[in-house]
């Protein structure tokens, strides 16, 4: 009998798919769901809410440790609920995600965040989608992917999600910050974007999200559930 809740990381670059995977594992599998990178794009924005001044790194600790969030899905989509307010689209700007990257490199911040992302793992199971879960956060997860696609076809997949929100931006500027970002994330000191060992490499370059869901799905099926691996309540 399995007494602790199984853990599904996702980990891959931003425009990979990640976030619409998670999600529908998470649906099709009925269990919890996090969104570390939210997590990271939450505390940007308090930041610069309060114009605090991303140097000082007490005050951003302090912040970290005080977030409460919740993911919801509903039909429209994921909401991310904060001090009780749907806050998904505040979050979803260029200038929260790139405040977002540039403050995931710093240690202190990823250390005050680190427990607080493995308290969202509570039955049935977890979906962990992010740039570490597989190698820092949940290493000790039953099933690992890393899901990845070219960068230009991410800065397109990206560019055609802007323009649908009405927001006006060009193809070259979004493929240079998205290559800054890429570059940030595989080269920072700390839980810098990488692989787990072991995890299913998934690239969605050419994949329609429906295949990669399947895949995605087959491979949890392998890992965990006919291995008898899911989890059970206690008696």
């Amino acid at each position: 009998m399995i007494t602790t809740p199984p853990v599904v990381t996702v980990d891959g670059p931003s425009g990979a798919g990640k976030g619409t995977l998670c999600r529908a594992l998470a649906q099709r599998l009925g269990w919890h769901l996090l969104d570390s990178g939210a997590l990271y794009r939450l505390l940007a924005w308090e930041a610069l809410r309060r114009s605090l001044d991303l140097t000082q790194l007490a005050p951003l600790v302090s912040l970290a440790t005080q977030l409460e969030v919740r993911f919801v899905m509903t039909v429209l989509g994921l909401q991310i609920i904060f001090e009780g307010q749907d806050v998904s689209q505040q979050l979803a700007t260029e200038a929260v995600g790139s405040t977002a990257s540039k403050i995931a490199c710093l240690s202190p911040i990823r250390k005050a965040l680190h427990q607080r992302q493995r308290a969202f793992c509570q039955p049935p199971g977890l979906i962990a989608d992010g740039r570490d879960m597989g190698t820092v956060i949940f290493p000790e997860a039953r099933a690992k992917i890393y899901l990845y696609a070219s960068l230009e076809e991410r800065a397109s997949r990206r560019l055609r999600q802007l323009q649908s929100r009405s927001v006006n931006v060009k193809f070259e500027p979004l493929l240079g910050e998205m290559s800054e970002r890429d570059q940030r994330d595989t080269q920072r000191l700390v839980a810098a974007l990488a692989a787990a060992e072991g995890a299913l490499l998934l690239d969605s370059t050419d994949l329609p999200i429906e295949q990669v869901i399947q895949l995605a799905l087959n491979y949890v099926e392998c890992r965990v559930i006919s291995k008898g691996l899911a989890y059970t309540a206690p008696d």
